[in-house]
């Protein structure tokens, strides 16, 4: 008894009787709650695991299927435009059934409607691959010094080779081939549509009906003209070459042959033309005529104005101007190149005659317009 009120007065501590009451019993080494440390996840991905959020392996599967299927439909996609393509022929005739209003309406539907299904289909294989195949990442990075340093630079190539691993591209190659066969038919696509142009046009673009020997008529009556049809000065008449109406040719020149063959005659007195010219032009004139081409070197509109003072001819599109005492050179507006000249002479009536073509091409310029470029 005493020897515990002594203890108690003393105030000595270091039993287990000196605890406050409610409080546990300590033990020296040992903690409350303990717990092993969980372990970091082993993670082969571009990025760390913490911040790479996967889809299950079952949920990849799921979705690797269905994006095969989505890249199947565009290879089918793919194959039916070529069969839209070529299943409307040329006719019996040599002719393109595609000339029918009605079929080509069919054919532009075929045409537009696989194609749309395959680039759907590939978008569609894409997204879901993107979506529920590929892991999704909450990256944060701080801003690097430019530029990179050299380790940096050299760890690219095995980041990209993580990249294309974690996507699926290298381990699932039900996808990687599903998705390289709806490729084929779009990579083939180019080679029809390029066909679809047609053959190149050679010199075709160069060259019009005006050959030596061809008369001239006046636009609308087609009555030949002589020479002397343009006696005073300043006279300027519209002509198309003589071109003859039959069974073939039931309304002589087609609207094609008259856009590229028109010319405009133009009297003018011998002294007028300027030094610019040269003998060879000269030589391509007749008793003060001259030919050019009428359509305008710009955009192909009819050069039609012409004014007898300044012997300017004018195209009212966009006001190409052009001296026709000097090769019809330009002298304001947007044309390039000057008017075409056509050689002319007459023949043994009296007639105008073209003594060959046109001396450079008709119409808007082109990159190898200039003959003889």
């Amino acid at each position: 008894m005493t020897d515990n009120n002594d203890t108690n007065a003393s105030g000595a501590s270091g039993g287990p009787d000196d605890r406050v009451i409610g409080t546990p019993a300590s033990a020296e080494g040992e903690t409350i709650v303990s717990g092993a440390e969980e372990p970091r996840r082993e993670h082969a991905g571009p990025y760390p695991a913490e911040e790479t959020h996967k889809h299950s392996e079952e949920e990849q599967r799921r979705a690797e299927k269905t994006a095969a299927v989505w890249f199947l439909i565009a290879f089918l996609a793919g194959i039916g435009f070529f069969v839209a393509y070529f299943a409307w022929g040329p006719n019996a005739e040599g002719e393109q059934a595609i000339a029918d209003p009605q079929i080509a309406q069919y054919s532009n539907m075929a045409l537009g409607g696989t194609l749309a299904l395959s680039l759907f289909g590939i978008g569609a294989g894409m997204t879901v691959w993107a979506r529920r195949i590929m892991p999704h990442y909450e990256v944060s990075s701080p801003y690097d010094e430019l530029p990179s340093s050299p380790e940096e630079k050299g760890s690219f190539s095995e980041f990209f080779m993580k990249s294309a691993d974690e996507s699926g591209f290298t381990k699932r190659p039900l996808l990687r081939r599903t998705l390289l066969l709806s490729m084929v038919p779009l990579g083939l696509a180019p080679i029809v549509l390029l066909r679809d142009t047609g053959p190149l046009p050679g010199d075709k673009l160069k060259k019009t009906l005006w050959e030596d020997g061809t008369r001239m008529v006046v636009e609308g009556t087609n009555q030949l003209i002589k020479a002397s049809d343009l006696a005073e000065d300043g006279s300027m008449v519209t002509a198309f070459p003589e071109y003859p109406h039959n069974e073939e040719h039931p309304h002589g020149l087609s609207l094609n042959d008259q856009a590229k063959t028109v010319i405009m005659l133009i009297k003018i007195p011998e002294g007028d033309f300027k030094p610019g010219m040269s003998e060879q032009q000269m030589n391509w004139t007749h008793d003060g005529i001259v030919a050019y081409s009428k359509i305008c070197t710009h955009v192909g509109c009819p050069a039609a104005l012409y004014e007898r003072g300044s012997h300017r001819i004018l195209c009212p599109c966009h006001q190409s101007t052009f001296d026709a005492t000097d090769g019809a050179k330009v002298v304001f507006g947007p044309a390039h190149r000057p008017l075409p000249q056509l050689p002319i002479s007459v023949d043994d009536e009296g007639y105008l005659i073209a003594k060959g073509d046109f001396s450079s091409a008709v119409g808007p310029t082109f990159w190898d317009a200039e003959k003889g470029d």
